[in-house]
């Protein structure tokens, strides 16, 4: 663990990239199986989904035979990639906030060990992540209501709209900022569903700024990076182009290095919010205690205390 650290988002971010540094060929290979695929589906899905729909299947059969077709909402193939999605983008962030985890504490890291806390943690992700996505769906119900109300003529009424929509953004906006932490205290601290976003909500209650300019950094990074790769959309000739098949390994690779930053500022973000609130010098004492022996020489003298170097 570094020294004196700031406790803003360029402090984190430090010791994110510092921990990263220090197991890089780790952090590599969690992002080649995990963060890759992911984001290299994400940047190609506006080319893969016209290939996966049903429709596209329709078409090719109706080229070979004419025989009634039936009509499917969704096809297998687009189900599976749908799913695989989020099923990846949980077990990168369960494997890498626990590597981080234990980076921040500078224990060994390693990847049989990353890859095996994934099982005990994933339902637990699952669970906790459907969860929050849907208490926020929820609350964001009265948005389209209240778009709606914003094409009438009445001042009073465009008035009143516009305050409530602007009042409920910055309401979702503070949810989703206080539940920040929850993932990781999922994997940290073996909990799920609305306990880790309480917790979340609790560490968060003193690092509010900095958890929301945190959030705010990799979300308008990540915004900005998926809209310059969607502006390459083209027909499907365009993979025989060489320039585009760059930038699409690009925009994916720098997808996957937002991710895995992002997931490691979280994790650091949940310690240093553990600092705030007095936990961390705990956890600390707890990490090396075995590290040292008490030496009792005189009854009621304070114990020397000698730390044990192992050559």
């Amino acid at each position: 663990m570094a020294g004196a650290t700031s406790l803003n988002l360029w402090g984190i971010l430090s010791e994110s990239k510092r921990i990263i540094d220090a197991h890089s060929r780790h952090f590599l290979a969690l992002s080649v199986i995990f963060l890759l695929p992911l984001s290299f589906s994400i940047i190609v899905s506006p080319f893969l989904f016209p290939l996966l729909s049903p429709h596209q299947s329709q078409n090719t059969h109706l080229q070979l035979s004419s025989q009634t077709l039936t009509l499917t909402p969704f096809s297998l193939p687009l189900i599976l990639f749908l799913l695989s999605l989020p099923l990846f983008s949980l077990c990168a962030l369960a494997s890498i906030t626990h590597s981080v985890f234990h980076g921040f504490f500078g224990r060994p890291v390693k990847l049989p060990s990353a890859l095996l806390s994934i099982p005990p943690s994933l339902p637990r992700l699952i669970l906790t992540t459907f969860l929050s996505h849907f208490l926020l769906f929820s609350l964001s119900l009265p948005l389209p209501f209240l778009l709606l109300r914003l094409s009438l003529a009445s001042p009073l009424i465009l008035t009143a709209s516009t305050l409530l929509l602007l009042a409920l953004l910055l309401a979702l906006l503070y949810l989703r900022v206080s539940w920040s932490l929850a993932p990781v205290i999922v994997v940290a601290e073996s909990t799920w569903g609305l306990q880790p976003l309480r917790r979340s909500a609790s560490l968060v209650s003193g690092m509010t700024p900095v958890a929301a300019s945190s959030f705010l950094f990799f979300a308008s990074l990540q915004a900005l990076l998926l809209w310059t790769a969607f502006l390459l959309r083209s027909d499907g000739w365009a993979w025989k182009d060489w320039a585009f098949i760059t930038q699409i390994v690009l925009t994916s690779t720098l997808l996957m290095i937002l991710m895995l930053y992002r997931a490691a500022a979280d994790t650091v973000l949940y310690m240093y919010c553990k600092a705030v609130h007095g936990e961390l010098a705990v956890d600390i004492a707890q990490e090396f205690a075995w590290q040292y022996v008490c030496l009792p020489f005189d009854d009621g003298k304070v114990p020397h205390v000698v730390s044990v170097v192992h050559v």
